[in-house]
């Protein structure tokens, strides 16, 4: 472990527009990249029962690739972040967008699962190198307003997915599955090849700007290595899989819970608009989900990371028992699943904060990277709720998502709280009896 000190990059001869505005519109095309992978996950669903209907392969089966897919774009994101110190993001994000692309193209062509699952490791290396890429960009771009800068470039992820509900269900429905694969894949992955060539890291230094937070934050800088051995590091890993869990089964199982409870088709009308129940709830989870992310992030600055975990957490077990009770209202079913995507978002933004604030920024990306892959261990889990929603129902899926939820939001204060506080105390007590032994050494043979 070493200090904590500002890092400073030496200042280089260059061109490039250093002005706030143009940081800005690094942030606005990170944030338009992100929006053009959300598909590749929250579109996901609507694509399970036409797959199913057209090959017979079983829900749980074509659910396997969604886990391929959350997998490979979790567990590649170090290995990723690595490519981009050393080469820009520019070439990372312009592979990714190939990369996205044909993976589309391919699920358009698949006939069989194994073609499946190639499109979902294609889809998965594309996805992170993007997802990565763009939020470590914003860090750099932002080291006074990285709470912020990572909340929205994470909210286009979340909400990216919400402007193209509605046309990739009306193609589906028009077109069948395989054009809205094709056609969507070309076009997204387009829109983030041509966006690569002007998304480009600063080269000065931008200085933060110091701000007091009412938050416990260590000054002591932890490597990778001495993080993966603390306790903390794995009790704060177990959580999000808790959490990141019920979330990802919901998004990738919407459409045919949907199905099943007999409502997706059901006109729901809300605030003045009508749509079906499925499209409508789908549309406003991406909203949700979004808005989440940022709004939680700024919450937990000023209450306190595990405190903001507890309302969140807790608020998630209570729409998911709301749902496995009244979801086959279909207005319920809409504003539950709204609501409670709302505040699943925030764990991209609370656990990279947390992690930071507990392990220090020097080697912050890396550590949230590794944290980070809890969301492709949890992603495992999907094709589990299919099976077991088969034997027992949707009804039993809930129960056990509530569960994990509830217990999620108890372990945030009665024991990442206490835990937390204790290592940055202790650590940083050692630190300083270290450094005055240290000094008292020196002095006795000086």
């Amino acid at each position: 472990m070493v200090s904590s000190t500002t890092a400073t990059t030496p200042a280089q001869p260059s061109a490039q527009p250093t002005s706030s505005g143009f940081r800005w519109l690094q942030l606005v095309m990170g944030i338009v990249c992100m929006a053009m992978i959300a598909n590749l996950q929250y579109g996901w669903t609507l694509f399970v029962d036409p797959i199913d209907g057209a090959h017979h392969w079983g829900r749980a089966a074509i659910q396997f690739a969604f886990t391929i897919f959350v997998v490979t774009e979790t567990w590649l994101v170090p290995i990723e972040a690595w490519f981009v110190d050393k080469y820009g993001p520019r070439i990372v994000i312009m592979f990714g967008g190939v990369m996205i692309s044909l993976a589309w193209v391919l699920n358009s062509y698949a006939d069989s699962l194994a073609l499946l699952y190639t499109a979902a490791v294609f889809g998965g290396i594309g996805a992170g190198a993007v997802y990565g890429t763009c939020v470590g960009n914003a860090l750099k771009w932002f080291p006074d307003r990285r709470g912020l800068a990572a909340g929205a470039t994470a909210a286009g992820f979340g909400a990216g997915a919400a402007l193209t509900v509605v046309p990739i269900a009306n193609m589906i429905a028009s077109s069948g599955y395989q054009a809205a694969f094709f056609d969507f894949g070309i076009g997204q992955g387009l829109i983030v090849f041509v966006l690569a060539f002007f998304i480009r890291p600063p080269l000065v230094s931008i200085p933060p700007k110091k701000k007091q937070l009412n938050l416990p934050q260590t000054k002591i800088d932890f490597t990778p290595p001495q993080v993966l051995r603390s306790p903390i590091f794995w009790v704060m890993y177990l959580v999000f899989v808790m959490v990141a869990a019920g979330g990802l089964m919901t998004a990738a199982q919407i459409a045919p819970i949907a199905h099943d409870y007999k409502i997706a088709n059901t006109p729901v009308s809300l605030a003045g608009f009508q749509m079906a129940a499925l499209t409508f709830a789908i549309s406003l989870d991406r909203i949700f989900d979004g808005f989440g992310r940022p709004f939680f992030g700024w919450v937990s600055d000023t209450i306190g990371r595990e405190h903001t975990m507890f309302i969140a957490f807790g608020t998630a077990a209570l729409m998911l028992l709301t749902l496995s009770s009244w979801g086959h209202n279909p207005l319920v079913f809409v504003l539950a699943t709204a609501v409670y995507f709302g505040v699943f978002g925030e764990i991209y933004s609370l656990f990279p904060a947390t992690c930071g604030d507990t392990f220090g920024a020097k080697f912050a990306t890396t550590n949230n990277g590794m944290l980070y892959t809890a969301k492709g261990t949890a992603s495992l889990l999907v094709p589990a709720a299919s099976i077991i929603a088969t034997s027992y129902g949707w009804q039993a899926v809930f129960v056990i998502a509530v569960a994990l939820n509830a217990t999620a939001a108890l372990m945030a204060l009665f024991v990442i709280k206490p835990l937390r506080r204790a290592f940055i105390l202790g650590n940083e007590a050692a630190a300083e009896a270290a450094s005055a032994a240290t000094a008292e050494t020196k002095a006795k043979t000086a």
